[in-house]
């Protein structure tokens, strides 16, 4: 890839006794990556025990990227593997399961949709996807390939950590509001959702959803009757103030293909011209 595809993000610059370097970072205090460090070998990043957030899989065929963004995750607690090509993240994957996948959309060999679409294949696990391209059908067709967000290039480190830790707090948390409330099963219009187990029924059917459709959908059944704007679901199901707010509409949509009679003409979610999307459900949807 030609320059350097992402935006270190502002903050002091580094002690001058520590110099340049190939981890060094605009806001990084530890200087540069050492050999033998995790954000320099490919590989799983230092055992860190019950201390780990997490295990965290980087596919870039970038090295420069890789690096920076294996550093930034490490410093942030994760372990990080990493892997510059498609068929070895998918080797990477099947032995040593992540808790989520920051993937590159053109890898050589197999590019970033078809590496996603077999990772699901043993399973879900979030993944947030990397684009070099702005066009607006790549960023949906990675959505509705079942990446849980997309952040394009160039981009900042630290807001790609932030965003890391965000989809592994939904992915984990089971449903965005917390507390004893936040668990009961979810009923109506012949859904029955579980945010305990994860778990979604429609007419006794088991549906196949997303870990961000599965947080839509309980948010739209927590709140029926009520008209969200796009920024509110990006902020209340996402957790973001920021972001591209067609993330919203592509997961409508994916959701509506797997609730509705006729997605075409939503009956449970409707589109609210000049405000958003309502989730109306003919016996009430109380929780049960």
């Amino acid at each position: 890839m030609q320059n350097v595809p992402f935006e270190p993000a502002p903050g002091p610059a580094p002690h001058a006794a520590h110099g340049p370097g190939p981890g060094a970072c605009p806001e990084d205090p530890a200087g540069p990556a050492r050999p033998g460090d995790p954000a320099q070998e490919p590989g799983p990043g230092p055992v860190r025990g019950s201390d780990s957030r997490g295990r965290i899989l980087v596919v870039d065929d970038d090295p420069t990227v890789a690096e920076v963004l294996a550093g930034y995750l490490d410093r942030a607690g994760y372990d990080v593997e990493r892997a510059g090509d498609g068929p070895g993240a998918l080797k990477r994957f099947a032995v040593n399961r992540p808790d989520l996948v920051v993937l590159d959309l053109m890898l050589p060999g197999m590019n970033g949709f078809e590496v996603c679409r077999r990772m699901r294949t043993y399973g879900p696990v979030p993944v947030i996807m990397l684009t070099a391209r702005g066009d607006e059908e790549d960023r949906v067709l990675g959505l509705e390939t079942g990446a849980d967000d997309y952040v394009t290039k160039p981009f900042s480190p630290r807001e790609l950590v932030l965003r890391v830790a965000s989809v592994l707090r939904r992915s984990r948390s089971g449903a965005p509001e917390q507390g004893g409330a936040a668990m009961r099963t979810l009923t109506g219009a012949g859904l029955s959702l579980a945010p305990g187990a994860r778990s979604v029924t429609l007419d006794g059917r088991v549906l196949a959803l997303t870990l961000r459709e599965f947080d839509l959908l309980s948010f739209f059944l927590r709140h029926p009757g009520r008209a969200f704007a796009r920024e509110e679901l990006m902020r209340e199901v996402w957790g973001w103030d920021f972001g591209d707010l067609s993330t919203v509409t592509v997961h409508v949509r994916r959701l509506r293909g797997k609730i509705e009679t006729d997605p075409a003409n939503p009956r449970l979610i409707r589109t609210v011209w000049g405000v958003g999307y309502r989730c109306d459900l003919p016996d009430a949807g109380e929780p049960s």
